[in-house]
């Protein structure tokens, strides 16, 4: 017996995005760390203390995302919270985003785990995540 209750239930599973990108791990994971680089794919403006307990504050099209880093293991891996200043669907910290970064031989394959995202922002999350993590490939190959 199937509950159709439980059919309509909003799927909370974490959104996974995924890239491979020509430049060694040490490169890329400046690109989720750095003001200046983030700045260049995903952020018009961007204060970062990459540090646990630091703050994570960027504008991502016009959304002021706030949030804090929970854990930086350069050049491996980086996890912060995330959340929409002004928005009671998603506030600042509200949900988690988790990087890992791995080496593939001259290559890294970048990992993107968003968790805590659901209705239309996890909808829209999945799509933003996919387009920007497309466009940090060419920018972070560039070096």
């Amino acid at each position: 017996m199937t509950s159709d209750h439980a059919a309509a239930r909003p799927s909370t599973a974490p959104i996974v995005a995924s890239v491979r990108i020509a430049a060694p791990h040490d490169v890329v994971f400046g690109y989720f760390t750095e003001p200046a680089l983030i700045t260049k794919w995903l952020a018009q403006t961007a204060t970062l203390d990459a540090r646990p307990g630091g703050v994570l504050d960027i504008d991502v099209a016009g959304n002021p995302v706030r949030g804090e880093f929970l854990e930086v293991d350069a050049p491996h891996r980086v996890v912060f919270t995330w959340g929409v200043e002004g928005e009671a669907g998603m506030p600042p910290g509200s949900t988690t985003v988790e990087v890992t970064l791995a080496a593939d031989g001259e290559d890294t394959v970048v990992t993107l785990t968003h968790r805590g995202l659901t209705g239309d922002f996890r909808r829209s999350h999945e799509a933003g995540w996919n387009r920007r993590l497309t466009a940090l490939a060419p920018v972070a190959a560039q070096r």
